[in-house]
């Protein structure tokens, strides 16, 4: 709920921040004037509040379930970090802002999935997480790279041409395209089974949480709220013990 709710508010706040600007309808003007660009307030906010968030979500990765994916969401929260601190340093931040609220569009559909996955909730839960893959997949494998990577690689070129920080900044976007790319995998993989089986499953890259098709197998009078996780612990962590529909981003 805390995460639905941060994302929530962080996507709306990056809209109204981003409508306002020029380099929203024109992507050209992230590179006028470069590197002699303003830092506003409202951009300085914006960074702040993304930069804190994913800082806690370094740490709380360590404290949350473990999944097959650990090592992989522990880079792209790595490369998020380098890549915003490392944007604002060299005042890049007019192009981080289109990246962050660019990747921020899907992941309040993805929190409202999980959250009617674990109220049992299960249409609502399969309408939310359709609409996270289609969201999901059309920003990142779609907008992303023809248009923020268009800009870093061509515009900028072109505008500024190419320096130092220029090479770096560009790896850790191609970077971050490539766990995209990833993770659309693992959705498309989640739907297609969805698919075959008429309800979103659990999570592929969960290795304690039992899925919902677990449950409905347990034989009757059996109590499902008695099970103990793999690590020891019942409720792990405040999730439920059946697992997410789709995969973190």
């Amino acid at each position: 709920m805390w995460r639905f709710s941060f994302y929530l508010y962080v996507f709306t706040y990056g809209v109204r921040f981003l409508k306002k600007t020029p380099w929203l309808w024109n992507t050209r003007h992230c590179w006028y004037n470069y590197p002699y660009q303003p830092l506003t307030t409202d951009l300085h906010y914006y960074y702040i509040l993304e930069l804190s968030f994913y800082w806690s979500l370094m740490f709380s990765q360590f404290t949350d379930i473990k999944r097959k994916d650990f090592g992989i969401m522990f880079l792209h929260h790595l490369v998020s970090i380098c890549l915003i601190t490392f944007s604002y340093v060299n005042n890049m931040a007019r192009v981080g802002t289109l990246v962050l609220c660019l990747h921020d569009s899907a992941d309040a559909l993805l929190e409202a999935a999980k959250m009617a996955n674990y109220a049992k909730f299960q249409k609502v839960c399969d309408l939310l997480f359709v609409m996270f893959a289609m969201v999901f997949i059309t920003t990142r494998l779609g907008i992303f790279p023809l248009w923020v990577l268009n800009t870093t690689l061509f515009e900028s070129w072109e505008i500024v041409g190419p320096y130092p920080s220029w090479w770096v900044f560009n790896l850790l976007l191609l970077l971050i395209q490539g766990l995209n790319c990833f993770w659309s995998y693992l959705i498309l993989k989640i739907a297609c089974k969805a698919i075959s089986k008429g309800k979103v499953s659990k999570d592929d890259r969960s290795d304690i949480e039992s899925s919902s098709d677990e449950e409905d197998s347990e034989p009757p009078g059996k109590n499902p709220h008695t099970a103990t996780t793999t690590n020891g612990t019942s409720g792990t962590n405040g999730y439920l013990l059946t697992g997410p529909c789709s995969v973190d981003d």
